[in-house]
């Protein structure tokens, strides 16, 4: 559900042509402010973060990689299963949490590069809203400009759902029982990325056994 298309909005995009600036970057803020995956997965990297040129670089990271992919695989009409692509998105928000908890380290005495895995994570979560577009089944009529549109509009979702996280992470750093707080924070972010994991791995089952029979 984290990447549902509305009814509404799926109509809507089925009806027009042309050019839609505004529209697509509106549909495309929504998507991104409603992805509890992604703003999970970005509340994950910027976690330990606390200058702004360290947070804009990891951020900017994560932008290019899904841009690329989610462009590309609209442009080429190549999507990935929505099962699958959501689980690993599901992954990449556990993966973050057993890295922020140091677990790589104190499991195989390396820290993997974080922002490769960033970057390489930005890439799948383009993959996500690839997918996801496809469904809109929008007109080849101004394809181009209006998935710009759209990755514009997922930007906006994603500074304003920063900035939101940037707001609570500033008093939430302040108070005494931060660190306490911050270890059972990355649990529970573990937890749901692993529940998420497991509701879409479910999901793909269930779907191909649905097929076969």
């Amino acid at each position: 559900m984290a990447h549902a298309v509305t009814q509404g909005d799926k109509g809507y995009i089925q009806e027009i042509t042309g050019v839609k600036i505004i529209p697509f970057v509106y549909l495309g803020a929504k998507h991104m402010v409603t992805g509890y995956d992604h703003i999970l997965f970005l509340l994950g990297v910027i976690f330990f973060l606390h200058g702004m040129k360290q947070i804009a670089g990891y951020v900017s990271l994560f932008a290019i990689g899904h841009s690329l992919t989610m462009l590309m695989g609209v442009y080429f009409n190549f999507g990935i299963n929505s099962y699958i692509i959501d689980a690993i998105i599901g992954f990449s928000v556990l993966y973050k949490a057993l890295d922020n908890l140091g677990a790589f380290k104190l499991w195989f005495g390396h820290q993997p590069d974080t922002r490769v895995a960033t970057l390489i994570f930005g890439l799948l979560h383009g993959f996500g809203l690839a997918s996801k577009i496809i469904e809109y089944d929008i007109s080849a009529d101004g394809l181009v400009p209006n998935l710009l549109a759209f990755n514009v509009g997922v930007e906006i979702g994603q500074l304003l759902a920063l900035a939101t996280i940037l707001v609570v992470m500033k008093y939430w750093r302040a108070s005494a029982s931060f660190v306490q707080q911050a270890y059972a924070a990355n649990v529970a972010m573990m937890a749901a990325g692993f529940t998420l994991m497991g509701f879409q791995i479910a999901g793909f089952v269930v779907t191909e056994l649905a097929h076969v029979h």
